[in-house]
């Protein structure tokens, strides 16, 4: 466990990691990794129950993360080589040809913490609802948690998953959507109106909390929330408000910065208003 300022700081390394591996590899989604650093560092150090030493695709009596937005996959391997999966000389590897590492995560290739292909969206609520049910068949009290992109809610899957999570009760599922208003090809707003996502998902039958995704406290206080709201008989939503390519003032609130690498001299630029930490880069 980590203390909050910590948990700040390995933010910060996070987010260095993400800027140096997609450099390098000169290609990956810079906007959308930057934005949840914050959540995947207080996921993964402070409230995940997991153990990277007993890794199983299986996830039995351990606590299961996936994620459905696949394409930020860079601040997923960072924070998993940093809490022990990986080594963290392997981030390097990022999209070379022959590496664990993929642009998206596969399974295929073995890399400790993945469970779920994830280049597709759509499909991770569906994943973690048919985990979730076999953990309570098993008497596993554990928790499945989901991260889901805003933009992946255009995905009619995510709604049958969500309308049958309801309808079950799976209530030790918690998912999150990172929710900073940009997709691909622009705002969502204008690409496909989302709505009110706090009264769709109430309306299916989930517990819906709201949180600052760029506030390492709030993240902790709302995810320790969640945790609290399990076993009610509803599965729990959290709507997460991040901004994209947070951490850099050249990258916010941009949707160009949702699949771009930057060069190097955006690269340096960057990692000047991220400062080296007691971490270390990889």
């Amino acid at each position: 466990m980590l203390q909050t300022e910590q948990l700040e700081k390995m933010a910060v390394q996070v987010r260095r990691d993400v800027i140096r591996m997609i450099n390098a590899a000169k290609s990956g989604h810079t906007g959308g990794s930057l934005g949840c650093a914050d959540l995947m560092t207080v996921l993964y150090f402070n409230v995940l129950e997991h153990d990277p030493s007993r890794f199983s695709i299986d996830g039995k009596n351990q606590d299961v993360f996936f994620l459905s937005n696949g394409h930020i996959a860079p601040v997923w391997y960072s924070v998993l080589a940093r809490t022990g999966y990986f080594p963290t000389a392997e981030l390097g590897s990022l999209r070379q040809l022959g590496s664990r590492l993929q642009g998206h995560p596969s399974i295929s290739h073995h890399l400790p913490g993945i469970r779920m292909a994830s280049g597709s969206l759509g499909q991770g609520m569906s994943n973690a609802i048919g985990v979730a049910l076999a953990k309570k068949m098993d008497g596993d009290r554990h928790l499945v948690y989901t991260l889901h992109g805003d933009g992946e809610l255009e995905e009619g899957q995510i709604w049958e998953a969500a309308m049958f999570a309801g309808a079950k009760k799976v209530d030790n599922l918690i998912s999150i959507v990172d929710h900073n208003g940009l997709q691909i090809d622009g705002s969502t707003q204008e690409v496909m109106d989302l709505g009110d996502l706090r009264a769709k998902f109430e309306a299916f039958g989930w517990l819906v909390l709201e949180m600052n995704g760029n506030n390492v406290a709030d993240v902790e206080s709302c995810l320790g929330e969640a945790k609290s709201r399990c076993g009610k008989g509803k599965p729990v939503m959290i709507v997460m408000r991040t901004e994209m390519g947070h951490g850099v003032d050249f990258m916010r609130n941009l949707a160009k910065w949702h699949g771009t690498a930057p060069t190097d001299e955006q690269s340096e630029a960057a990692l000047k208003q991220l400062p080296p930490t007691e971490y270390g880069d990889y």
